[in-house]
Order: structure tokens, then C-alpha cells, then sequence
């Protein structure tokens, strides 16, 4: 079994300090960030296997790219809502974020229930991983029914006035996520995407506009049609 100083050293050894600068223009937070990709991430959590202790001790070092691996390896059915609490709270970079949601927080059935409660909370990233968990629960989970995604919609609706960046991003993407799933939620999204076009926020008007563009778009409704 693997250790956390053990972790640790093969996620070092992929170390390149010279990407960070890069990764911060695109938003990534910088502090304490290594600067290795995500195959890099997905080889060393392969290599690591599933573990859920260990998840929590990379998790507590901090490091981005450490906690991007603690999601990986993480064991979804031993996930708490204590747990989730826990970290929601320490993410502070919209790729940490993403890759938490799409590797281990939509595995668990307690995601519909926080999508709920983080959509409420005033902290910037606690609120994107709602809508992040959004996305990501309709971009991978296909068996869900599409009553619980029409349920979400007036949440998608209540964030779209959110103008702070990493925020409306993911609303945006949720909404975008939804309505591509099938062509009954493709015309729900759509709805509700007119809807919040006359919201009087611009962070809503973009969030509408970019969405109803690509779901309306032939290259989305022959792929749906089919």
C-alpha cells in the first residue's frame, strides 16, 4: 500500500515549475502548483490505485495536483457528506474543482442533494462546484432520468445572475451539459435559456446567449436527432 510520502515523490518526479506561469493565465491558481497535466495525473493515480485513506492525507498537503490525485484514487462509496463538506470548502481553483466533481463527487448519490445546498452558499467555489456537479452529472451519468435534470433548472435559472467568472462559467456549462443530453432536455434547456436572455444581468444575458447558440446549433440537433 501505497504512502503519502510515497504519492508524493511520484508526483514530484512529474513536476514542470516552468508550466505554472501558463497555467495561471488560464485561471488555474498558481500557489504551491507543480505544474503536471492531467494524463500525468490520471498515470500516477493508475499507479496508486484506489485508496481511500491515502485520498485524505493527499488531500490535507494542499497541493493542486495532490488533491486532483486524491480525487482520482478516492473510494466513492466511502464518500460522507462530512467529507464533501470538507473539501468543497478548500477548493480554491476552478480544475481542482472539475476534476473533484467529474472524478469522484458525482459517484456518490449524495451529489443531487448538495447541488441543492452549495447552490445557495455565497462562496465562489462551494457555488460553481453545484453547477459544476451539474455538468458533469449530465455529461457522464446516463441512466439518471431526465426528471431530475428538469428539476435543476430553476437552480441553473437563480445562479445565471451570479456575474462573478467561475461562477456563471459553470452555469453556463450545466446548461449547455443539460440540454444536450436528449432532445426532450435539449428543448427544456433552450426554454429556460430564453428565460434567463431577459433577466436584466449581463452575466445572464452571456450565459443565455452562448448556450441557446451551440443547443440550437445543426451540429447538436443532428447528433440529438440521431
Amino acid at each position: 500500500m501505497s504512502s503519502v510520502e510515497e504519492a508524493l515523490r511520484r508526483i514530484e518526479a512529474k513536476a514542470k515549475p516552468d508550466q505554472v506561469q501558463g497555467m495561471a493565465r488560464y485561471g488555474m491558481v498558481a500557489e504551491r502548483r507543480l505544474g503536471l497535466s492531467v494524463p500525468d495525473m490520471r498515470e500516477i493515480a493508475r499507479q496508486l490505485g484506489k485508496n481511500h485513506e491515502l485520498a485524505l492525507e493527499l488531500w490535507k498537503t494542499g497541493i493542486p495536483e495532490a488533491r486532483i490525485v486524491a480525487a482520482m484514487i478516492d473510494e466513492p462509496e466511502l464518500l460522507t457528506e462530512e467529507q464533501m463538506e470538507e473539501w468543497v470548502k478548500d477548493i480554491n481553483s476552478w480544475d481542482v474543482c472539475d476534476q473533484v466533481c467529474m472524478n469522484l463527487f458525482e459517484k456518490t448519490p449524495l451529489a443531487w442533494r448538495k447541488i441543492l445546498d452549495w447552490s445557495e452558499r455565497k462562496e465562489e467555489f462551494v457555488k460553481r462546484t453545484a453547477f459544476a456537479l451539474i455538468a458533469c452529472l449530465a455529461w457522464h451519468n446516463k441512466e439518471a432520468e431526465d426528471g431530475k435534470f428538469i428539476k435543476l433548472l430553476p437552480v441553473l435559472k437563480r445562479g445565471a445572475t451570479d456575474e462573478r467568472n467561475f461562477v456563471k462559467k459553470a452555469v453556463n456549462w450545466a446548461l449547455r451539459n443539460t440540454g444536450k443530453r436528449n432532445l426532450n432536455l435539449n428543448r427544456a434547456a433552450i426554454q429556460v435559456a430564453r428565460e434567463i436572455q431577459l433577466v436584466d444581468s449581463k452575466a445572464a444575458r452571456w450565459i443565455a446567449s452562448d448556450a441557446i447558440k451551440e443547443l440550437e446549433s445543426e451540429a447538436v440537433q443532428r447528433r440529438l436527432r440521431r
